[in-house]
């Protein structure tokens, strides 16, 4: 079988970011997958299962009531290997195109304080599985860390 293009990065090279993992085309629309890479693969301690719930479901809900993203968000969700998330939106849409929407949602979510929206047993099928204060820091960390300091290393993958 032939390798899929997410296996062909280098992912000893590959640092965190905001990169542009695929585009494919549905009909004559153009659906952007985004690799948001909160940690160096293999180097760094990968996420926990609990922040990246919450994460999901605070990203969920903030990306599905954007004025400007609501009707172009198709998924927003965690990669396999716990080292970041995908998010997909409907358009032909390159890494710099959202840096400003994900500033002002890891903003929302490193802020966020109440409870986690369908963080509840007839909403959610593992809602006790929430780490807030943790979605809070790594939320900070990818904030501070690579999107207030964004630059084409961190927009492109690596060769």
């Amino acid at each position: 079988m032939e390798k899929i293009a997410s296996f062909t990065i280098d992912h000893l090279k590959l640092n965190p970011g905001v990169y542009v993992s695929r585009k494919d085309k549905v009909g004559e629309n153009t659906i952007t997958t985004f690799d948001l890479r909160f940690t160096k693969p293999n180097f760094e301690p990968v996420l926990n299962t609990a922040e990246v719930h919450t994460i999901e479901h605070l990203a969920a809900t903030y990306l599905r009531n954007s004025k400007e993203f609501s009707s172009k968000t198709i998924y927003f969700g965690p990669m396999g290997c716990r080292t970041g998330f995908y998010l997909l939106l409907s358009g032909d849409y390159e890494s710099k195109d959202i840096v400003e929407l994900l500033t002002d949602l890891f903003k929302f979510i490193s802020e966020y304080e109440g409870e986690v929206p369908g963080a509840a047993a007839k909403d959610c099928g593992n809602y006790l599985d929430m780490n807030l204060p943790m979605a809070r820091y790594v939320s900070k960390k990818y904030l501070n860390e690579v999107l207030l300091k964004i630059s084409e290393e961190t927009l492109n993958y690596p060769q």
